[in-house]
């Protein structure tokens, strides 16, 4: 199945310096193209990618992009690509209209099976026009990689993603079952009566990142100050992401080696994070991306995840007799039901019912939503296949951060 496995490595200067100019050059590539089809589109003509492959030829034969031809070309062409698919989703109604790419932030360029080589007997890779990096292999893999994508983050972290085809042996079956109610008080509460708890990786440094920020605020824009205070607070809350990453990956993969039927509930994120009250407690939370990690790890050990109706009203249902209690506040941690008289712990009670509710098959689409359309591409898809088609198992994709 298809793995990927990011790895972090350590660039010389003379690897950054090219490494800027080919991030610059695959950002103004993606930039051009996409001001090209806007503008084509507003004047009633369409542009593909095919017609976006040929104005980049045309660009690149211009005196003041010249600079183009000084880099690899394969991840010039890739964010043509990118930027196809970006359309394609757009027009399937999967994703918002494609936006351009910023100088600070995160830098991406991807390189196909003709911008880099690999050898495994001495774990050497080497990148076009960049030669040999200094990564750290802090994971085994035996196969050979289909693409190599060097990321760069707003801290200033190179990593390097592999896309792997990997044979993973699934994991001995257990034979138990589990319902999981999420949260923000606790991370997770099991139908067994356990209960995982939420760091709060924000609140732990939030001091220290309320106090960069005043700091960067009283920076002028774009100098030099600006810039290394910018990069200080990116390293902040790169820690905080790789705290949550961390704790969520040990979490998950503790489920899936105990339980062999993990039921969630189809919860809304999106729309959780709209409230600016519960916003950042929910985001730091990781509730997506927990449902994520379960979801790509059941399928890689051979477990299984059931996910209960959005509407199913788990914490006002009654686990024992199956009353709804219509009136139950938010509030409310623990209740009697007023039909049997038995007493529950909302959370424990919820991760009850998803447990039962999926059990018997109920695991029906949220109310209003849409099927999610086929991948056939667009009209004027790219010229070519995907150089990473999914295998016939479940697609899958893990990432490894070695700091």
């Amino acid at each position: 199945m298809k793995v990927s496995l990011k790895f972090r490595f350590y660039p010389d200067e003379l690897q950054k310096e090219m490494l800027a100019r080919t991030f610059g050059c695959v950002r103004l590539v993606y930039n051009e193209m996409l001001q090209l089809r806007t503008d084509s589109f507003k004047a009633g003509v369409s542009v593909n990618y095919n017609a976006s492959s040929r104005a980049l030829t045309a660009l690149k034969k211009t005196p003041e992009k010249a600079f183009l031809n000084e880099v690899s070309c394969v991840p010039l062409q890739q964010s043509l690509r990118h930027l196809q698919t970006a359309f394609t989703n757009f027009f399937a109604k999967r994703a918002a209209y494609p936006a351009f790419k910023r100088k600070h932030g995160g830098q991406a360029a991807e390189f196909t099976a003709g911008g880099f080589r690999w050898k495994p007997e001495d774990k050497s890779l080497t990148i076009a026009k960049l030669g040999r990096l200094d990564v750290r292999w802090s994971r085994e893999f035996t196969s050979h990689p289909t693409t190599v994508t060097i990321t760069k983050d707003p801290s200033g972290r190179y990593f390097v993603t592999l896309c792997l085809d990997e044979v993973v042996q699934a994991l001995p079956k257990t034979g138990d079952e589990v319902g999981i109610d999420l949260g923000v008080i606790h991370l997770a509460t099991l139908s067994t009566g356990e209960r995982i708890a939420n760091p709060r990786h924000t609140n732990r440094r939030a001091q220290k990142l309320a106090r960069l920020q005043r700091v960067l605020a009283r920076r002028k824009d774009g100098s030099g100050r600006w810039q290394r205070q910018r990069q200080k607070v990116a390293r902040c809350h790169a820690r905080i992401a790789d705290a949550r990453k961390d704790h969520l990956d040990k979490v998950t993969t503790d489920l899936v080696r105990r339980f062999d039927v993990i039921a969630l509930k189809d919860l809304h994120v999106r729309s959780m994070v709209r409230d600016r009250r519960f916003a950042r407690t929910v985001s730091d939370a990781g509730l997506g991306t927990f449902r994520t990690m379960v979801e790509y790890k059941a399928r890689w050990y051979g477990k299984e995840v059931r996910v209960a109706d959005r509407f199913f009203p788990s914490s006002k249902r009654c686990s024992a007799c199956g009353h709804v209690h219509p009136t139950l506040r938010v509030d409310t941690r623990k209740f009697a039901c007023e039909k049997c008289g038995v007493v529950h712990d909302r959370e424990v009670n919820a991760a009850k019912n998803i447990c039962e509710f999926t059990a018997v098959g109920q695991t029906v689409k949220a109310r209003g939503e849409k099927v999610r359309p086929s991948q056939a591409s667009a009209r004027g898809g790219t010229s070519r296949r995907n150089v990473n088609p999914p295998s016939a198992s479940a697609e899958m994709e893990c990432q490894v951060h070695d700091g």
